[in-house]
C-alpha cells in the first residue's frame, strides 16, 4: 500500500510503527453550527481510509476530536445568551447525527478539547521550560517559532517567506511578541468567555495546542497517520508539529494525509456568495448515501466541484449499483440449484480481476475514483451473466465478490 505523504511530497509505502496496528488522528470540526459539505469530506474520506485499513487486516485506533472551545462558539453563545458549552454540546450531538446518516463510523475516541485542559497546561509548561515558549505580561503564552529549526517542513514554507508576509500574520497583542511569527499557546480570559486556571492566569488554550495534546493522550508521542483538510496544513498542522516535536523530543506523525477543497458550481464555498450548504441542506434534495458516494467519486487529494448536475449523476450511478445487487440477490433466490459450467469456470479469472482492480486502486493512495470504476465493471459483468442465465453457483460467486 502506498500513500501520498504531504511531509515528503511523494507516495511512500505504508509501514506502520507496530505491525498489524494503525494509529490515526483526524482533525474534527469546530462545533458551533451544523456541519457543511466541506466538513463532511474529511469525515467521509478518512472513514473510508480507516475501513480499508481494517479490510486489509489492520487494527485501527482512530481518533477524531471535537473543538469545543473557540471564538466562533463563544460568539454564537453570546448571540443566544447561553453558556458556550450549551452551543458546543448541541452541535456535537447534531454532528454525530449527520455522521451516522453519512455512514461515518464513530471514532475509537472522540476527545473534546475542554476535557484535556490539564494536558495542555502540562505541554505548555514543558515548552516554556525547554525555551520554546514564553509568557507575556498579560498572561498570553507564545511559541517561539524560530526556536524550532524544522519549522515549515510540512507546508514547505521557509521563515524568510513568512517574515516577508508578516503583516497578514499579526494578531491582537503582537507588540508583546518577541517575533511577529510567534503564535499563541494560551490566551488570557476576556469578560464572558469560558476560562480555566493556569500558572499564567485565568484563560484558555490556543487552537493548535489542543490537537497536539489530544493526539498525544490517545495515540502516544509518535503515531502513524495524521489527517485533515488541505486548509489545515498551514498554520494548524505546521504548528502542531512544532509544539509536539519540541515538547516530546521525537517525530510527531509519520504520514500526513490531506484532502482537497470542495467548490460549489466552480466557485469557492462562501456565505457571502450564497453557495454555503450544510449537509442537511443538501439532504433535503439528495439522500445522505448519495452525498457520501459523491465525495468518494473523486480522488481525495483532488478538488471536487459540487453541483446539482453532478449529484444527480452520482445518484443515478449509485442506483445502478444497488439495482444490480438487488437483481443478483433475486436471481439467486429464484434460480435452480445448478453448478458452474466450464465456460463460467473460464470466466472466474475475469471475475476475480475486478476485486484485484479495486484493491490496486485503493492500495494506490486510496484512489476511490478508480475503485468505483472497478465496481461499475463488476456491475456490468453481473448484469450480463444474469441475463445469460448464469448457474446458481456462479451467481453466488459474483455475489460474494
Amino acid at each position: 500500500m502506498k500513500i501520498y505523504n504531504t511531509l515528503t511530497k511523494k507516495k511512500e509505502e505504508f509501514v506502520p510503527i507496530e505491525p498489524g496496528k494503525v494509529r490515526m488522528y483526524v482533525c474534527g470540526p469546530t462545533v458551533y453550527n451544523f456541519i457543511h459539505i466541506g466538513n463532511a469530506r474529511p469525515m467521509i474520506v478518512f472513514d473510508t481510509v480507516r475501513r480499508y485499513m481494517e479490510y486489509k487486516g489492520y487494527e485501527v485506533n482512530y481518533v477524531s476530536n471535537f473543538t469545543d472551545v473557540d471564538d466562533k462558539i463563544i460568539k454564537k453563545a453570546v448571540e443566544e445568551g447561553v453558556d458556550a458549552n450549551v452551543i458546543s454540546e448541541r452541535y456535537i450531538a447534531e454532528c454525530k447525527k449527520d455522521m451516522a446518516s453519512l455512514n461515518v463510523r464513530p471514532a475509537t475516541t472522540h476527545p473534546q478539547a475542554t476535557q484535556e485542559i490539564c494536558g495542555m497546561e502540562e505541554m505548555i509548561r514543558t515548552l516554556i521550560e525547554k525555551g520554546y515558549a514564553y509568557a507575556a505580561e498579560d498572561g498570553t503564552v507564545y511559541y517561539r517559532v524560530r526556536s524550532f529549526k524544522d519549522y515549515g517542513k510540512l507546508s514547505h514554507k521557509n521563515l524568510d517567506d513568512l517574515e516577508g508576509g508578516k503583516r497578514s500574520l499579526l494578531v491582537s497583542g503582537a507588540d508583546q511578541k518577541e517575533d511577529p511569527l510567534d503564535f499563541v499557546l494560551w490566551k488570557p480570559k476576556k469578560e464572558g468567555e469560558p476560562s480555566w486556571t493556569s500558572p499564567w492566569g485565568e484563560g484558555r488554550p490556543g487552537w493548535h495546542i489542543e490537537c497536539s495534546v489530544m493526539s498525544k493522550h490517545y495515540l502516544g508521542d509518535t503515531f502513524d497517520i495524521h489527517a485533515g483538510g488541505e486548509d489545515l496544513i498551514f498554520p494548524h498542522h505546521e504548528n502542531e508539529i512544532a509544539q509536539s516535536e519540541a515538547a516530546n523530543g521525537c517525530t510527531f506523525a509519520r504520514y500526513w494525509l490531506h484532502n482537497g477543497f470542495i467548490t460549489v458550481d466552480n466557485e469557492k464555498m462562501s456565505k457571502s456568495l450564497g453557495n454555503f450548504f450544510t449537509v442537511r441542506d443538501i439532504a433535503k434534495h439528495f439522500p445522505y448515501e448519495v452525498i457520501r458516494f459523491f465525495i468518494l467519486n473523486g480522488h481525495y487529494r483532488s478538488p471536487i466541484n459540487f453541483s446539482d448536475e453532478l449529484m444527480k449523476a452520482c445518484q443515478n450511478g449509485l442506483e445502478r449499483i444497488k439495482n444490480a445487487r438487488k437483481e443478483l440477490n433475486f436471481y439467486i433466490k429464484n434460480v435452480a440449484d445448478t453448478k458452474m459450467t466450464a465456460e463460467e469456470a473460464a470466466k472466474e479469472a475475469e471475475l476475480n480481476g475486478y476485486k484485484e482492480q479495486f484493491e490496486a486502486a485503493m492500495d494506490d493512495d486510496f484512489n476511490t475514483a478508480d475503485a468505483v470504476s472497478a465496481i461499475y465493471e463488476l456491475v456490468r459483468f453481473s448484469n450480463t451473466e444474469i441475463k445469460a442465465g448464469a448457474s446458481k453457483e456462479f451467481a453466488e460467486k459474483i455475489q460474494d465478490m
